[in-house]
């Protein structure tokens, strides 16, 4: 590099004198003339640095009288003098001090050298100095220049040959680098260059400026020499190779790619010149057919060149990757001869070479998005991208058939890069499984006997080349046995992984705008880009079927973990982006493959073929061939690792998982934990296939759903290697994180899914009907799961969960059904307790809706169902009880929900609820569900199968009668409250107010229901039933009766004591009079109770009775109704009736009760007399205890500090008065004496007459004295 310090000039001077003195003295006695001109020029310098300042201008001004001494010394053709001269003049280049005259004198001097064959080696260093120091050489002398190191490369001597190569290239380089840097000084200068016209062959191009001319003129020539025509610039050229022209082509298309592209003139040459003349070059290779014979055809075909064809393969990779906008037809036609070279009727070497030009297309994701747009995205055009990806997969595929070894026209290489299994066992192949099945260790690919080792071609995401790197080589190489299969299957992942990341960080990118604009703009609809999204899509669908078909076949081949991993991540990543597309059918394709390769063989395609896809077994048609989803074809090169059952009926009886099963099941595992939310309606493929697997591992579901080993109950056929012992824990986890993961998916996901495990199980119910072999519970207990971990918004699927699950509780395999309740009522508990937001306080309909199915279980009839049922109720209280709120009716109605054919042990569950809602609920509980109460406790006394239960009850009913009356007023009040809105939601409906004993205040209906109640008890058909629901009727009337309205007792007489009485005289009247031999249990019964005629006498004493001492006790206020005198006879009619019984007690109580009924006096208010002995006056009966759990009884005191006319004047809000004791009052008591008398008259008569066909009078019975 020149320098114009001082210093370095007058180094410079110092060293040209030098120099000059050195030739003078070498030529003084041979060549005179070159003395005298090395003396001149001493003159010379010494002239020049004397007479100016700026010493270097001037010196390249005089620059070819300076060099003149030193080009005649080269004429003298003396190396020694040559040497010193060609030392001295590229001293002069280096400072720049060399003018274009006197670099054209040099350029000549040079090739006067070069045609004597003298110092070719110093020849070419001074051409590269004044090359690339100086840009004084254009037009003729540049060319005379290049042309000069052209034909030192094709010397007889090595040496000179391969540094004369080396000039070349970097003398064209330095070229093109003038030309950019002129382009680049000229950057902001605005030109309006004339296109290039058609006269292709004129010498220059007169719009270029000079650098970018010599570059065009040098181009053209070079082209022109490839294809073997006359340079038009490079005059003088005696010799060229093809190989050498296709390599300077190269490197100038690599290296320059702006210079074609900002050029039109270039670009001219690129679609004129190179595209034409690589397709010329290309043609042997096209019309080869390996094998085919040369004298079966009358021309012979000219063979494959490999060098020139690897170099024509290195341009088209370049013309491809940089000028593809510019060519595209030109690359249209380049691509389609790539895929044909991969045919397998090539030669190897040259299907090497090809695949591994693809693989450099495979790692440029957005080059083949350019191809997908411009070829397979337009009409009529040939589908490039589609067809690459199904000639890489045809090409794989070509690599399993074992060629026809006898074919002479097979080169090198065992075909395809294979060897058949055969093949590589007689070879020592590496790692080849011997006789005893052991496994194969170096990583390669078998499939039916043929046998591909698997080698590491190039870095992930990178195609590093080795043949089309083999610059030096002039024969074909042989290619080792797996080196294409490795290239091609590199290529296929490196195509997946460059495809899906470009997509994924497009579709992330366009979510991140869209997102942006929506928060804006919240009120526009942000919609993405359609044209981005047909692209992708159009990728997509043009290379899925030639993915999917090579994958699958590469993984049913692997022998090799790392291989497999690759594979599964590649059909992985592709399902999941076909799900984010919305591309339906290669997403279901892909997930179906990886479920066929999770499964053992020949058991993949029953279990997949049974679901309801849309795939039917597609084929893939490739390269003209059918392609078929590939079932395994043996498993002799894969680790067993357990043994088990199939869950449906396979002929072999047991099958078996190998590790790479297992392998695929933790991709499988991992889609869908990581990409649930795009798989749709294929988690049906995913779940299906889950759970056969757990199923042939003997997974089993535990609490809360989670899959465990289970025990080894299925029998001796399950066999697991410690191996897959080790995994389960962990597959076990996998499963359950992913049900986990669930409450992340959006809802249409989450729905997805649930439809998903809800037709599996229905095909688990389906199997499971008519065969003992125990059920699936997969699909319920990951229904469970996935519940269970989405509570937060567990109303979107409650329905269709609930729903299925009931279904599964009626299921007659009880494993089945007992699993299906398990379900259900682990997620109403769950719900229950659940933190809702709002609070089920505050959404009722939530409540009500998490409640139905706890309901809808009473439908159930299986025993066991019912059983879980209560017992989850009984946990719901214990645990929710006092937040229930409106969810009581429906639970109390679960409870009640009881029939005789139960048997004792439901009622028992039943009945223990009830008594825990008794004893600590009823405060909790909406005042409306207090009448439900009632009916809830009645309905267990009314059951048959446990007397005790029945017993008990009636003690139960007696304690809700104690609270009724404690909490009277705020119960009023808040019925009250109830049934003003309810009837005004009756009356803007139209409709009357319906409920029982309408128009009766609210709080006394409580009581009428009650007293019905027990009114059904009392004519039970057990009598220790009838005796204890008697007594606590009458007890109840006794004591709480006067918190009635006077109205009220009008139904208390007609409807429910003169009915008890009705059906308890009907009752006595037909009953059988049979003895009954014992009473059950051995327990003996005594005489006066040993008919049913005897046991329904006591019956009807007790009412009778009971009737007789309210109509005494409560007269008070029965006078004050308008029908007392009407009651009063009816009275008399059943006095009348039970006195003429055939059973002595009964008509001697009939006529107590006369007795009792006619001391009519002046009647006493109630408050005059202590309540103990007003209730036990009413009964004349020692107190009883009903219950001895009870609390409470007829034996306790019923009132609190507050007397009775006190309460009874807060609820009825008059003050009782005493009848009036006037003339009225006479005549009603007159009134009610005839009746009497009348009554005791008739009686009288009908006892004593005698009877018919009687011959004598008998004696009258003995009755007590009348009264008086």
């Amino acid at each position: 590099m020149s320098t114009s310090t001082p210093e370095a000039v007058k180094k410079l001077l110092e060293n040209m004198q030098t120099d000059l003195r050195s030739l003078s003295m070498e030529c003084k006695k041979k060549f005179p003339p070159v003395k005298e001109a090395a003396e001149s020029g001493i003159v010379k310098i010494k002239t020049i640095a004397a007479r100016n300042t700026d010493i270097l201008a001037s010196l390249k001004e005089n620059s070819s009288e300076v060099v003149q001494p030193f080009l005649m010394g080269c004429g003298t053709k003396e190396p020694k003098i040559t040497q010193l001269c060609l030392a001295a003049v590229q001293r002069l280049m280096t400072h720049e001090v060399v003018s274009e005259a006197a670099a054209g004198n040099i350029i000549n001097m040079l090739w006067q050298l070069m045609e004597n064959g003298l110092e070719e080696l110093k020849l070419l260093q001074t051409v590269l100095v004044l090359l690339t120091t100086n840009t004084v050489v254009h037009d003729e002398i540049l060319s005379k220049a290049i042309v000069l190191c052209f034909r030192l490369h094709f010397t007889k001597d090595n040496i000179t040959n391969n540094t004369a190569a080396a000039t070349v290239r970097q003398v064209v380089t330095v070229v093109f680098e003038r030309m950019v840097a002129e382009d680049e000084r000229f950057k902001g200068i605005v030109e309006q260059p004339t296109p290039v016209q058609g006269n292709t062959n004129r010498r220059s191009v007169s719009t270029l400026r000079p650098s970018a001319k010599d570059a065009y003129m040098l181009f053209q020539d070079l082209c022109q020499l490839v294809n073997a025509d006359a340079p038009y610039w490079l005059v003088g050229m005696t010799e060229m190779t093809r190989t050498f022209g296709l390599e300077l082509l190269e490197s100038v298309l690599n290296d320059f790619p702006g210079v074609f592209l900002q050029h039109q003139e270039f670009s001219f040459l690129l679609k004129e010149r190179v595209c034409p003349l690589v397709i010329k070059l290309f043609s042997p290779n096209i019309k080869f057919r390996q094998g085919s014979s040369s004298a079966a055809s009358p021309a012979p075909v000219e063979k494959p060149y490999f060098p020139i064809c690897m170099r024509l393969l290195r341009v088209v990779s370049v013309l491809i990757k940089h000028f593809y906008s510019l060519l595209v037809t030109e690359c249209e036609i380049f691509l389609s001869l790539l895929v044909k070279f991969l045919d397998g009727e090539k030669p190897q070497w040259l299907r090497a070479v090809a695949v591994e030009s693809v693989h450099r297309l495979c790692v440029q994701p957005h080059l083949l998005r350019s191809f997908c747009q411009s070829y397979d995205m337009k009409q009529h055009s040939t589908k490039v991208f589609r067809d690459i990806v199904n000639a890489l997969g045809s090409f794989i595929q070509s690599l399993f058939i074992v060629p026809n070894t006898g074919n002479p026209a097979a080169t090198n290489a065992p075909a395809g890069g294979s060897g058949s299994g055969a093949q590589a066992a007689a070879q020592g192949g590496p790692g080849a499984g011997g006789q005893g099945g052991s496994l194969i260790t170096q990583a390669a690919f078998e499939y039916r006997g043929t046998w591909i080792p698997l080698m590491t071609v190039s870095v992930q995401g990178s195609a590093k080349a080795t043949y089309l790197e083999m610059l030096d080589k002039v024969e074909p190489p042989s290619i080792p046995e797996g080196y294409a299969m490795s290239v091609a299957f590199s290529a296929l992942l490196d195509l997946v992984r460059g495809i899906t990341s470009m997509i994924e960080r497009e579709l992330a990118k366009e979510e991140e705008e869209v997102a942006v604009r929506r928060e804006a703009n919240p009120d526009q609809n942000a919609q993405a880009e359609p044209e981005a999204h047909l692209v992708w899509e159009e990728m997509v669908s043009a290379c899925w079927c030639g993915l999917l078909a090579a994958l699958s076949l590469l993984l049913d081949a692997s022998t090799d973990e790392t291989a497999t991993e690759s594979i599964l991540k590649a059909e992985l990543t592709m399902a999941s982006l076909c799900g984010r597309l919305g591309l339906v059918t290669p997403r279901d394709a892909f997930i179906t493959a990886i479920c066929k390769a999770s499964l053992p063989p020949h058991y993949a395609l029953t279990v997949l073929s049974s679901n309801a896809t849309n795939l039917n077994n597609k084929a893939y048609s490739i390269q003209g061939q059918t392609v078929q989803i590939i079932s395994p074809s043996s498993e002799s090169h894969q680790q067993v690792v357990a043994v088990g059952q199939p869950l449906t009926v396979q002929p072999q009886g047991t099958v078996v998982l190998t590790a790479k099963n297992i392998q695929c099941m933790r991709t499988l595992l991992n889609l869908a934990h990581c990409h649930g939310a795009v798989l749709g309606t294929s988690w049906q493929l995913v779940l299906a296939t889950l759970q056969h697997l757990v199923w042939i591992l003997g997974l089993k579901p535990g609490v809360g759903g989670a899959l465990k080993p289970g025990r080894a109950v299925e029998g001796p056929s399950t066999v697991l290697t410690t191996a897959v012992m080790t995994d389960l824990p962990f597959i076990s986890n996998i499963l359950s994180r992913l049900f986990e993961s669930s409450q992340y998916l959006d809802d249409v996901s989450l729905h997805h899914l649930i439809n998903a495990l809800c037709s599996l199980s229905l095909e688990a119910m389906e199997m499971a009907y008519g065969t003992n072999k125990e059920p699936s519970l997969f699909a319920v207990a990951k229904l469970l799961e996935t519940g269970l971990v989405n509570m937060d918004r567990i109303e979107i699927l409650w329905r269709p969960l609930a729903g299925h699950l009931l279904e599964v509780c009626q299921h007659p395999n009880a494993r089945m059904r007992e699993w299906g309740a398990e379900a259900v009522t682990a997620l109403i508990k769950a719900g229950l307790a659940y933190k809702h937001n709002p609070p089920l306080a505050q959404n009722q309909r939530l409540q009500l809706l998490l409640l139905n199915p706890l309901k809808e279980l009473s439908n159930v009839l299986h025993a066991d169902i019912r059983q879980k049922q209560l017992e989850s109720v009984l946990q719901i209280l214990q645990s929710q009880g006092d937040s229930l709120g409106p969810g009581w009716p429906l639970v109390l109605g679960v409870i009640g929900a009881i029939r005789n054919d139960q048997g004792e042990s439901l009622i028992r569950t039943a009945f223990q609820c009830l008594q825990l809602v008794v004893t600590d609920f009823l405060p909790t509980m909406p005042c409306m569900c207090l009448q439900i109460v009632v009916d809830v406790a009645g309905s267990f006394g009314l059951q048959n199968q446990e007397l005790n239960i029945s017993l008990t009850s009636i003690g139960l009913l007696w304690n809700i009668s104690d609270y009724f009356f404690q909490r009277g007023e705020a119960i009023t009040q808040d019925l009250e409250r109830e049934e003003a809105a309810l009837q005004k939601q009756a009356r803007e409906k139209g409709e009357p107010l319906n409920r029982p004993f309408h128009p009766a205040p609210p709080f006394d209906c409580l009581w009428l229901c009650l007293y019905a109640k027990l009114g059904q008890l009392c004519v039970d058909p057990r009598p220790a039933v009838r005796k204890s629901a008697g007594q606590t009727m009458f007890s109840t009337i006794a004591a709480h009766g006067t918190l009635l309205q006077q109205s009220t007792w009008h139904i208390v007489v007609w409807k429910v004591l003169f009915h008890l009485l009705d059906c308890v005289r009907k009752s006595s009247t037909t009953a059988d009079k049979e003895k009954i031999e014992s009473g059950g249990g051995n327990i003996l019964i005594h005489h006066s109770r040993d008919t049913a005629e005897k046991q329904w006498a006591e019956t009807w004493v007790l009412t009778l009775a009971g009737v007789a001492r309210i109509f005494n006790t409560r007269r008070y206020l029965l006078q004050q109704l308008g029908d007392f005198f009407k009651a009063w006879e009816v009275l008399l009619d059943h006095i009348q009736s039970a006195a003429l019984s055939k059973n002595n007690e009964v008509s001697l109580a009939a006529l107590k009760s006369f007795q009792e009924i006619l001391q009519i006096g002046t009647p006493v208010k109630d408050s005059a007399m202590p309540t103990e002995a007003l209730a036990l006056a009413v009964m004349g009966v020692p107190p009883v205890l009903i219950d001895p759990l009870s609390a409470s009884g007829p034996g306790r005191h019923l009132l609190r500090s507050d007397s009775m006319l006190e309460r009874l004047t807060r609820y009825n809000g008059v003050e009782l008065q005493a009848p009036p004791q006037g003339e009225e009052s006479a005549l009603e008591d007159a009134a009610l004496w005839w009746s009497a008398w009348n009554t005791w008259y008739r009686t009288g008569t009908d006892s004593t007459r005698p009877p018919s066909g009687g011959r004598g009078q008998t004696d009258p019975p003995s009755s007590p004295a009348s009264p008086s």
